[in-house]
Order: C-alpha cells, then sequence, then structure tokens
C-alpha cells in the first residue's frame, strides 16, 4: 500500500513539472526569439534498459530548436536569420546564443539588444558603429555598412546538435560546448528589417496543457482513493 502512495507522489510530481514547463511557454508565446521547453522520455527509457522502475520519471527537459516565423517590421535595426544560427550576445554570465534579433544603437555607436547587452561580431568582439552615419545596412552574411563603408559585420553562430542547453537572458541559450561561426551564408544568413517570433505554436501548448491539467486530476483522485482504502483498512484492523 505505501509503495503505491510513493509511485502516486511521483506521477504528481511529473504532471506539475510539465504544467509549469507549459504554462512557461505559453507565456512566452510572443516573446521574439524564444525557444519552446518540452519534456522527453526516450531518454529516460534508453538509460533505465531492463534496470526495474517503481516511480514515474519526470522526464528530461529539453529546448526545441526549430524555427519561427519571421516577420517583416521594415525596422534597419531588426534582423531575422535565415537557417538554424544564432546571433551571439555578452551577457553577465558570459557568451549566450540568441535569435532575438531586435537591436539598438546607443549613443556612443554600441551595437545591443534591447536588453542592452552587446551583440558580437564573429570573433566574439563587441560591434562598435558610427552614431553620426545613420542606420545600418545589414546584408545576408551579417556585414554592416554606413554611408557605404564597411563597419563590422554581426556574427552568426551554429550551435552543437548535441549541446546540453540551458536559458539565458534575451531568449538566449548558453549551451554546454562552445558555439562555431558559421562563414558558409546559402543556407544560413541574416534578413534585415525582420523579426523572428517565438516558436511556440499556442494551440498546440493550450491542447497539452488541457490534457496535462486532467491527468493532474486524475492522479489526485488515485491519491484520494489510496487514503481512503488505507484509513479503511485501519479502521477493519483495528476492530473499529
Amino acid at each position: 500500500m505505501q509503495s503505491a502512495f510513493y509511485v502516486s507522489l511521483s506521477a504528481q510530481m511529473s504532471v506539475d513539472k510539465r504544467l509549469e514547463t507549459l504554462a512557461n511557454n505559453i507565456a512566452n508565446a510572443m516573446t521574439p526569439g524564444y525557444r519552446a521547453e518540452g519534456v522527453s522520455f526516450q531518454q529516460v527509457v534508453s538509460d533505465t534498459d531492463t534496470a526495474k522502475v517503481a516511480y514515474v520519471s519526470a522526464g528530461k527537459n529539453f529546448i526545441s530548436r526549430a524555427v519561427g516565423e519571421l516577420t517583416r517590421t521594415g525596422d534597419p535595426y531588426d534582423i531575422g536569420i535565415v537557417g538554424n544560427g544564432f546571433f551571439a550576445i555578452r551577457t553577465p554570465d558570459g557568451i549566450a546564443y540568441t535569435r532575438d534579433g531586435r537591436m539598438r544603437m546607443t549613443e556612443t555607436g554600441n551595437l545591443q539588444t534591447v536588453a542592452g547587452f552587446p551583440i558580437l561580431d564573429a570573433g566574439n568582439s563587441a560591434i562598435t558603429l558610427d552614431p553620426n552615419a545613420g542606420p545600418p545596412m545589414i546584408s545576408r552574411d551579417g556585414m554592416i555598412t554606413q554611408n557605404g563603408q564597411q563597419i563590422s559585420a554581426v556574427g552568426l553562430f551554429m550551435i552543437d546538435e548535441t549541446a546540453d542547453l540551458k536559458r539565458g537572458p534575451n531568449a538566449s541559450l548558453i549551451p554546454s560546448r562552445p558555439a562555431t561561426a558559421v562563414f558558409d551564408f546559402v543556407r544560413n544568413g541574416v534578413q534585415q528589417g525582420f523579426i523572428e517570433g517565438s516558436n511556440v505554436n499556442p494551440i498546440h501548448e493550450m491542447a497539452k496543457l488541457i490534457a496535462t491539467s486532467r491527468a493532474f486530476d486524475s492522479v489526485s483522485s488515485m491519491n484520494d482513493m489510496l487514503d481512503s482504502s488505507q484509513r479503511e483498512a485501519i479502521r477493519t484492523l483495528g476492530g473499529a
């Protein structure tokens, strides 16, 4: 009887974790460059293999790398990514990678994200423009020109498919392995005047949230049933 309670509790914790993940995805459905989070059980099954499993697994969280939809804004300080690359930004925790291409130029010419993090070139150096030369022109390979003069280039980076990802600021990701600069701009590149939305599908996430909420209710009902059965057993064995 006691083991059933532990299994039920582990199931409740697993479903609660899933609910939190779905709620966070839905809350960021309109956040530019946001990458959705999911839960995979494939690795869990592989790890347990023939071992006996007594409790419900919470699964292994992963961050989706699916691309979001590009939307035209016409703003010269908005840049979207064509392909699977990422922009590099410098944060207090080190270099992070994002697909949120909303930029701004400070009075001193520093090119930053809207959150104030420096945007880096392919050599991981901060980009500085001429603050008196007007809005930049940015080509597919990230090259920045002002008044016909090449100033710098926005870096585009690839993250290893096997790297683990954790979240950073500005809808960014911090990989467990260093990213590599992109130099082939046939399949990947930059598109000025566009921003990329999140890769969250709100309708799918809402459907998952409803199904997961029902699963949570079912587990809670099972807990109540187990508790009632235990009380009945105690009364019977105690001669009450």
